[in-house]
């Protein structure tokens, strides 16, 4: 059964993205190529850039332009972000009507709690004693209901492409990644938690921030509008229980990391390498709490029988 056409032209560039790490196949035909650090045309069996020295087979900007062309679109790193979280909802769901724990279909908490636990999400016990810190990162992918998916995977549409166009896709990946766990890392101190509101409150921090740095009515409209969508989602978080500890921690990180990070994209190489080692430092944590995270699937669970 052939694939859809979307995914027949992502195999493809899947399959350039790996051939140019590596030196491509002897039967590909030479083309000119762009740096993918600084945009200079270069050489046909160029390696390096002549402009800005980067790497052109086997390097962060080279990498980062594949999986970027790989995920296609305007805003690539959303569109990861969601298939993440929609996948690791779906294996909940599998694994909690499996063990027997609910439906795993409930508006507002269909996913069994120790499932939840078992999939990385925040507990304060297994954090600070049992130091399982990859929970900071793993629980934003988990989330209880559908409700909660639902309105959180509405909120990353709506604001995650217009902060990955502003910064991008490199640079918004550290800041989803790092609010996230700043969220984590405030609310594991007084409750468990899962759930993506954390890192996104800190996407909402960042365009906060931005509005603060430039003038004009739109972005003062701009910016009342994030500021009652904040209010709102703190008063919601207290009539429903939600982790407004997470709320805070992720708005707080990222209202920082946009007082501090230049709200544009970078600029010339030496600025585009070092979002590159950002996107990729957050990348790597990431895959590496997954990794965590299935290695202790099994362990014994507080409360478990």
């Amino acid at each position: 059964m052939a694939l859809p056409y979307q995914w027949q032209m992502r195999v493809e560039r899947l399959k350039r993205m790996f051939s140019g790490w590596f030196g491509g196949g002897d039967g590909d035909q030479p083309r000119p190529q762009l740096c993918p650090a600084c945009g200079a045309l270069v050489g046909i069996n160029a390696t390096r850039c002549h402009e800005c020295g980067t790497n052109l087979r086997f390097g962060l900007a080279a990498w980062s332009k594949g999986l970027s062309e790989f995920f296609g679109g305007h805003a690539p790193v959303t569109t990861l972000i969601l298939i993440v979280n929609v996948v690791m909802f779906a294996l909940s769901w599998v694994i909690t009507v499996k063990t027997g724990e609910g439906s795993g279909f409930g508006l507002f908490s269909g996913i069994g709690n120790f499932t939840l636990l078992r999939l990385g999400a925040s507990n304060p016990y297994m954090i600070q004693v049992l130091h399982e810190w990859y929970r900071l990162v793993t629980a934003m992918f988990l989330h209880l209901g559908l409700i909660h998916i639902g309105f959180n995977m509405m909120v990353l549409l709506d604001i995650g492409p217009v902060v990955e166009e502003l910064y991008g896709s490199a640079r918004y990946l550290f800041i989803y990644i790092f609010t996230g766990m700043v969220g984590f890392g405030l609310s594991m101190f007084f409750h468990p938690a899962a759930g993506a509101s954390g890192a996104l409150m800190g996407l909402i921090g960042v365009m906060i921030a931005v509005t603060t740095k430039r003038s004009g009515t739109s972005m003062q409209a701009m910016r009342s509008r994030l500021i009652s969508w904040v209010v709102s989602v703190f008063i919601m978080g207290y009539f429903l229980g939600a982790d407004n500890y997470g709320h805070f921690g992720g708005l707080a990180a990222g209202f920082i990391l946009g007082k501090l990070m230049d709200d544009r994209l970078p600029a010339n190489a030496t600025e585009r390498n070092r979002a590159y080692l950002l996107g990729w430092a957050a990348g790597i944590v990431t895959v590496l709490s997954f990794v965590l995270m299935f290695l202790h699937f099994n362990d014994g669970l507080p409360g478990a029988r």
